[in-house]
């Protein structure tokens, strides 16, 4: 394509999931223009992809959506915790009232996104060769675009079929199958506790037990949520934003020590019974940094899920005695009937800490004591290079004209989890130092995505041509993360996406921010407040 035919926009955006639209929505109120290019043939991001059994999120419907009243006010959900096909739905809803579709172009997969420092414009390159200029990009590619498979011996032999969660086919059925599925992950969980009754016989390859909260899942009224609507949505969407994980709940930040043994059993059975993650991230703070008080978490967490497992043996595989990590270092999953599972007949339950697997076979797969277990299906529950995969996957070059990918070789820098030094009006939303999965996503999302909007409002209003942020202040926000990562008890999982070391290679960082969103947002606004500080603009010659 000629630079004549480059298509020229104000802002262009990577990713049509929540991030990317809210972008959309809100440069379209600035009177700018944009384009969204989105590597799938529709909206709804990372829900366009895991649509396997099961999938569904795992934050509640009032604040698992935007928070303009424009959109919830006409739209209901029919389950507590929406699946797939609702979440696709509720876009499409979105799209109908606001057009977002003309304004994206699917099937794009963004290849290449190179600076121009003598115009200051970015260049951004599709797979199919097609060109994009714009003074700002946007990265909305979420925490987990990039699919991940570990490498194992003998994979193309397998006469089988092979799924990955990440990119289930439109129909399948698994009735009468022998299906064999690696990982316990959140995906693992979901995929497990809804096949297990319909195969002809399900093996599980498990290496870390997933410390997994009851979901407490239900379906829920038009009415209810019309009432809902009515008398509390506008004070859920203000409550988010004053809670350390963009929840309706918050930790609770009481010292342990003050408190009886009794009273924390109580405090303890309060947060089970209200399910979801209550008892994760509406528990007490001291949890996440001292272990004592973690072990007394666990040793709850285990007593609840054994009595759900008749089996000693299996007791001992999925809620052991020595905790496999510490709890919450982890996301839990959330799941429904996950431990009844592995009491049925039909369910092989293979640890592969203690029996490694040794290679994938024509017929299924070995583990490493010689068994071969026989099957029709692989499905990888296996997760992702997570909160970085998506944007080192793209070649970004910035002002120095060295590759995203190269520079964090060694370790993700930023600075306010939002932007890179040398990459100048380039901005991510849900990603690398920013809070992401320590909180339900659409509220960091929209947090990160208003800041961003008012950055560009600011830069555009002032003559200034572009912002990229110092050296100086990349270092003291990156500092800073690694300080609040170590004060936990993160380190712990010795296998942990929020660490990145589930990916072999992968430098070992905490990856997020984990101070909270309050603690967050206050970095962002304060930089705002003070003309951006922590940034150079420059002024446009214009």
């Amino acid at each position: 394509m000629s630079d004549s035919e480059t298509a020229e926009y104000d802002v262009i955006i990577v990713g049509a999931g929540f991030a990317g639209v809210h972008q959309l929505l809100k440069i379209r109120k600035l009177g700018l223009t944009a384009k969204i290019l989105e590597t799938g043939e529709d909206l709804s991001g990372t829900w366009l992809w895991n649509k396997y059994p099961g999938a569904r999120v795992d934050s509640p419907m009032p604040i698992y959506q935007f928070s303009d009243p424009a959109i919830w006010q006409d739209w209901s959900f029919t389950e507590y915790y929406p699946d797939w096909r609702e979440i696709q739905a509720y876009f499409r809803y979105v799209d109908h009232k606001f057009n977002v579709k003309q304004d994206v172009s699917f099937s794009s997969r963004v290849i290449s996104a190179h600076w121009n420092d003598s115009v200051d414009r970015w260049t951004v390159t599709t797979e199919d060769g097609r060109v994009f200029r714009g003074q700002f990009l946007s990265l909305c590619t979420g925490i987990a675009s990039k699919y991940h498979i570990p490498e194992f011996k003998g994979i193309a032999s397998f006469k089988g079929e092979v799924h990955h969660t990440a990119r289930w086919p439109e129909e399948y059925d698994f009735k009468g199958k022998r299906v064999g599925v690696i990982g316990t992950g959140s995906t693992g969980v979901q995929v497990i506790q809804e096949i297990a009754p319909i195969v002809s016989h399900l093996t599980v390859f498990q290496r870390t037990p997933n410390l997994a909260l009851p979901m407490k899942q239900r379906k829920i009224s038009v009415e209810e949520q019309d009432k809902l609507k009515k008398e509390l949505y506008p004070i859920f969407y203000g409550r988010r934003n004053q809670t350390f994980s963009g929840f309706l709940h918050d930790l609770d930040p009481k010292p342990m020590a003050e408190t009886t043994l009794e009273e924390r059993t109580l405090a303890f059975e309060d947060r089970w019974d209200k399910g979801g993650f209550h008892f994760w991230l509406g528990s007490y703070s001291e949890l996440f940094l001292v272990q004592k008080y973690n072990d007394e978490a666990y040793a709850f967490w285990r007593r609840k899920v054994r009595e759900r497992i008749p089996d000693p043996e299996l007791q001992e595989k999925l809620a052991p005695m020595q905790a496999p990590h510490p709890f919450g270092v982890k996301r839990p999953s959330l799941e429904q009937r996950y431990f009844e599972v592995y009491s049925q007949s039909n369910v092989t339950l293979v640890n592969i800490s203690k029996t490694p697997i040794e290679q994938i076979t024509r017929n299924g797969l070995q583990t490493n004591d010689g068994t071969e277990h026989v099957l029709d299906v692989l499905v990888f529950a296996t997760g992702f290079d997570m909160v970085t995969g998506g944007i080192t996957s793209i070649d970004i070059r910035g002002q120095d004209g060295v590759s995203i990918k190269e520079k964090w070789a060694d370790g993700v820098r930023s600075y306010l989890g939002v932007a890179s030094a040398t990459y100048p009006n380039m901005f991510w939303i849900y990603g690398p130092q920013s809070p992401s999965s320590f909180s339900n996503g659409p509220s960091s999302i929209e947090l990160t995505s208003e800041w961003i909007i008012d950055c560009i409002k600011f830069i555009k209003e002032n003559n200034i041509s572009s912002i990229v942020p110092t050296e100086e202040a990349q270092h003291a926000y990156s500092e800073h993360v690694n300080q609040l990562g170590s004060i936990g008890l993160w380190a712990g999982a010795k296998t942990s996406w929020y660490l990145g070391n589930n990916i072999q290679g992968k430098k070992t960082q905490m990856l997020q921010f984990p101070g909270g969103i309050p603690a967050y947002a206050k970095l962002c606004n304060d930089s705002a407040a003070r003309g951006y500080d922590g940034f150079d603009l420059k002024r446009s010659s214009a």
